[in-house]
């Protein structure tokens, strides 16, 4: 059984890279008025308690959420984002500026969400499974399943929409886990070439990142981007050094807006000696 819970991470500053950048693609499909559909392949328990014995334990969310909703002077995908995590989550009325409860990105989805699109969320931890399906249980445009993304994400795609974006955010607790997910993106974009699709990765020394970009290249990918920011340093033992987005048939001209964002959080979210942020095509069309 996994013991991974993303409840340990909750706000972390991972999480407010991803989220951003999350939140900016689903703005750009929900410029069309057309459908689209969401698929979160590792969706968690959706919602996550700040005063948990989880959340408490590191108090990652300090160094994460809580620096950015502090900090003056954000640029507009920022305030975009603190909007949502304030219309989703729940204010803490102890800390000004922060979240009792931070909504993972399922609940930052449905907030986006029209009455016509649709979420498909997969979890398959035993514990965050059923919570994720309550959490949903009185709306019809989500649909929770209790099963390994991997394995399911294929069969997922192309939704019946034919617009839309998948989320692969594991935990990468598994030896093969950079493995799976380069054979799961792969089988998707191969029967759904033309959807987006936003990977996270962990940079961390153990990690081997460049391995996964290249056979990605390998397998044929096209038309991906990689944002990475860093916020310690890489030889840093058992700790998190920055954060990785893989972005698949990202919208024109996206990383000229991933590149100012990145430069204004980049300080924000330091925490010390750091690589500088990157932004670059890992393959072009």
């Amino acid at each position: 059984m996994l013991s991974y819970r993303h409840g340990f991470h909750a706000g972390n500053f991972a999480e407010v890279h991803k989220h951003i950048v999350l939140i900016m693609l689903l703005e750009h499909l929900r410029a069309k008025q057309t459908p689209f559909c969401f698929v979160d392949t590792h969706a968690g328990a959706g919602s996550y308690d700040l005063r948990s014995a989880f959340a408490q334990k590191n108090r990652e969310f300090e160094s994460g959420y809580l620096r950015v909703a502090t900090h003056a002077g954000p640029p507009p995908p920022v305030r975009r984002y603190l909007d949502l995590t304030a219309q989703a989550g729940t204010p803490d009325p102890d800390r000004p500026g922060g979240l009792r409860h931070y909504p993972g990105s399922p609940q930052l989805a449905q907030a986006l969400l029209r009455p016509d699109d649709r979420m498909i969320l997969m979890e398959l931890h035993n514990t965050e499974a059923p919570l994720l399906r309550d959490l949903f249980r009185d709306d019809r445009r989500v649909a929770v399943h209790h099963r390994d993304g991997y394995e399911a994400l294929p069969g997922m795609v192309p939704p019946c929409e034919r617009r839309g974006l998948v989320l692969l955010d594991p935990a990468y607790e598994l030896r093969d886990e950079f493995i799976r997910t380069t054979e799961a993106l792969l089988a998707a974009w191969r029967k759904w070439p033309t959807g987006i699709y936003l990977v996270w990765y962990p940079l961390h020394r153990n990690q081997p990142v460049a391995a996964f970009h290249r056979k990605l290249v390998q397998g044929g990918l096209r038309k991906a981007l990689v944002s990475e920011l860093h916020v310690g340093n890489s030889d840093a033992p058992n700790r998190l050094a920055g954060s990785g987005l893989l972005i698949v048939n990202p919208p024109w001209q996206f990383e000229t807006k991933l590149v100012p964002l990145s430069r204004w959080l980049e300080p924000v979210l330091a925490r010390g000696e750091h690589a500088p942020f990157q932004v670059n095509w890992l393959a072009r069309e």
